[in-house]
């Protein structure tokens, strides 16, 4: 018997191997993007880099995360916080007083304030990709996860430590790169699909077995080829995130979308539709019929059921150009209102 086939080595070899499992086991670890600057969180919540850090110093309010070189880098998460915590300051509250409040809390204090801070706080789709290759693709697509606040764990399915998801929550899909199936790999599939927790699942799959593709269809679990389509992959976040707020109990297009503010009340719009000018302009009255019609069709189109998802994207693309389509026929008006206040004016200051 060789050395090498001793019991002892054996032994040795399985311990050895074992060990080193566990240590990359121990190294696993959910890595967020996107990444950003302490100059891009500034720029999106409105507050001086300087002020950032002092609430770092101060408050520890600041980057969950530093790059090699030491400098701030902001999760999505950090970012959505320090917007709801810009938002409340704005309508009136004191950073001593909200600096130490978990997210809910804050979320809570914004829901009472006005739908212009509500605006500054839409929470982005938050998605979980799971596979080394999805991981090192996305390291060269990093465009795909602009608008999205995702966690990446660069592990093969079958090795991925479930304790790596402690804590994640709120996840609108799960993103498994598995070019293939076996029993072991569903097993483990439906192991993180319970710990996650997401709305829905997406398996990027290459040569995977018609067979294996039926099960995950009939577990209500999406796939398609690796490596993604970008548009595609893009399909599958923005419905998994509306399947959440349809869910939640959300079911108007108007709370899917968001809208344009109305700039006039109905009684603004009246006396429009009445003025009288000494020019030759009917600006006044022809907008303020356009602007009564399209907040009609506005109302509607929110209203509007969808067969479908690729129905409902419709929909939503034409309420968000009939809002946008009134909003600036509005704006048009403010001008033909303020040329009218200009011509009042100048027949007061000639009568006077």
């Amino acid at each position: 018997m060789g050395l090498t086939k001793h019991p002892y080595f054996e032994w040795l070899r399985t311990i050895t191997e074992t060990f080193i499992w566990c240590s990359k086991m121990a190294e696993q670890q959910l890595q967020a993007r996107p990444l950003y600057g302490i100059g891009t969180v500034a720029r999106l919540t409105g507050l001086k880099p300087d002020t950032l850090r002092v609430w770092e110093r101060r408050y520890s309010l600041g980057a969950s995360q530093k790059s090699e070189t030491g400098r701030r880098q902001y999760t999505q998460a950090d970012l959505e916080h320090l917007q709801l915590v810009s938002a409340l300051l704005s309508s009136g509250s004191r950073i001593g007083e909200i600096a130490s409040s978990e997210r809910k809390t804050l979320e809570r204090l914004v829901e009472a304030c006005t739908d212009k801070s509500r605006t500054q706080v839409a929470k982005k789709p938050s998605v979980v990709f799971v596979g080394e290759a999805i991981c090192e693709w996305l390291g060269d697509h990093q465009g795909c996860l602009t608008g999205v606040s995702a966690q990446l764990a660069s592990t093969r399915l079958e090795a991925v430590d479930l304790d790596i998801f402690a804590g994640v929550e709120d996840v609108d899909l799960l993103v498994v790169a598995c070019e293939r199936m076996n029993t072991a790999q569903m097993s483990k599939l439906n192991q993180v699909r319970e710990v996650v927790n997401p709305t829905s699942v997406l398996v990027l799959q290459s040569g995977m077995s018609e067979s294996w593709l039926n099960e995950l269809s009939a577990e209500g679990i999406a796939n398609m080829a690796f490596p993604p389509d970008r548009a595609e992959l893009a399909f599958h976040i923005t419905r998994s995130s509306a399947e959440k707020a349809t869910r939640d109990g959300i079911n108007s297009l108007a709370d899917l979308v968001a809208a344009r503010p109305r700039l006039h009340a109905e009684a603004v719009l009246a006396e429009a539709l009445t003025m009288e000018t000494s020019i030759a302009c009917e600006c006044p009255q022809h907008l303020s019929g356009l602007i009564t019609q399209l907040a009609k069709f506005e109302a509607y189109s929110a209203e509007c059921s969808a067969d479908s998802w690729k129905d409902a994207a419709v929909h939503s693309c034409i309420y968000a150009y009939a809002s946008q389509a009134r909003w600036l026929m509005e704006k048009a008006l403010d001008m033909a209102l303020q040329s009218h206040e200009d011509e009042v004016g100048q027949k007061r200051l000639k009568g006077a």
